[in-house]
């Protein structure tokens, strides 16, 4: 009985919805007629939906709005809030392209923002999801890297570390367009090994960019000038770009964009990843990261970029885990050790890997202090330098003189 008492009832011919809806789909149209724009956005389809209250009568009203503006020489953006029913294709199939976007809250950090193009007629579109960002003055939207696409010749010459006893263990260096992994316990010195290439290319004249994910720029300077690398001086020059990286705010496309701005902008010859323990932690999806490292490293060996990647591996004694095994798309492994001779911890080094060249199979003792890096003669009485625990059992004759000025090493 008091369903009797409803409006829409006592109408037999049309439902009140379809009035509503094609009187404002007349306005729009009678509006474009009159205006003739170049460009028509409807924000959003949501509104005609629920205007049309029938799946049926809504397709019928977006391929009328098709059919008008097929004659028109303008471009339609259809703005979708996703609100119907799930596997609800209709307007892909009317659409001449489909671009959906996603945002993905994270347990911890600022939330991710990703795009995929699900459908685009007649045009060759990258697939796969792509990061952006919205920032002032629009969007900023970070491509999936390919890296096939890019290719650059160049002269496969040596990169010199800047010390010789390093460089005759590498066989003479580093090829440029390779990769080295620089491995170890924290505190080892692979930061301050890295620095050391970077202030060598400097020194040089090429351009290096430094990317910091564990440590802020106050601290690598201080540590700079206590290894006496006084790297202030290459930055106000222009020659080596550091920037902080804060793993929580920053998507895995948008450090492959500054990656990729460092080299084509900036004309980066040297690439230092400090660390990748950093960049796994910027990666929501962690079981992406191989990947995504492999088409960067990959990219940037074809433009000749000599890249080397700082990891941290678990545990300061006893056997050491590494948190991600990226060690087979690594050109050159340098392994690092602790080990400790007549009460005092010392550091070794050791090539593990070079896939370029020759290098030599022997172990060295490194150490850091106020005069920089220095690396000792072959010590061959070692054993245990892959149990993460090394035991030197020879003379302490063929270790390096103790100095006071060991400094503090990442």
């Amino acid at each position: 009985p008091e369903t009797s008492l409803d409006p829409a009832l006592e109408l037999t011919v049309l439902h009140p919805a379809e009035m509503e809806l094609s009187e404002t789909t007349q306005q729009v149209f009678d509006h474009v007629r009159q205006t003739n724009p170049s460009r028509v956005i409807f924000d959003s389809l949501s509104e005609m939906r629920l205007l049309a209250q029938s799946p049926l009568r809504y397709r019928r009203q977006v391929l009328a709005l098709k059919h008008f503006f097929t004659t028109r020489q303008c471009t339609v953006i259809l703005i979708d809030d996703q609100t119907s029913e799930i596997g609800d294709l209709q307007l892909h199939s009317l659409s001449h392209g489909v671009v959906m976007l996603e945002q993905l809250a994270i347990d911890y950090g600022a939330e991710r923002r990703r795009l995929r193009v699900i459908k685009m007629r007649g045009i060759k579109f990258r697939g796969g999801y792509h990061d952006f960002s919205i920032r002032k003055g629009g969007l900023a939207i970070y491509p999936r890297l390919i890296a096939a696409e890019h290719h650059t010749p160049f002269m496969g010459d040596l990169v010199s570390s800047g010390n010789h006893e390093l460089d005759r263990m590498l066989g003479g260096g580093l090829e440029r367009g390779t990769n080295a992994l620089l491995i170890g316990a924290a505190g080892v010195g692979k930061s301050s090994l890295a620095l050391g290439y970077a202030v060598a290319a400097c020194q040089r004249g090429e351009q290096v960019a430094f990317f910091v994910f564990d440590e802020g720029i106050g601290t690598l300077l201080a540590r700079g000038r206590a290894l006496g690398f006084d790297i202030e001086p290459w930055i106000q020059k222009g020659l080596l770009h550091l920037q902080q990286v804060d793993p929580a705010e920053l998507s895995p496309g948008e450090f492959t964009a500054a990656v990729r701005h460092s080299v084509e902008e900036q004309g980066a010859r040297i690439i230092l990843l400090d660390s990748l323990n950093g960049y796994l932690n910027a990666m929501p999806d962690g079981q992406f990261l191989i990947l995504q490292m492999h088409e960067l490293l990959s990219y940037l060996g074809q433009q000749g970029v000599m890249s080397m990647m700082v990891l941290a591996q678990h545990g300061l004694v006893g056997p050491m885990e590494t948190p991600v095994d990226i060690s087979y798309l690594s050109d050159t492994v340098i392994m690092l050790r602790y080990f400790e001779h007549a009460g005092m911890v010392r550091r070794a080094l050791s090539v593990v890997k070079k896939r370029s060249g020759r290098h030599e199979n022997t172990i060295r003792e490194f150490r850091l202090g106020a005069s920089g890096i220095k690396v000792g003669e072959p010590l061959s009485a070692f054993n245990g330098i892959f149990s993460g625990t090394p035991e030197y059992t020879g003379d302490a004759t063929f270790l390096m003189a103790d100095e006071h000025d060991d400094t503090q090493a990442r």
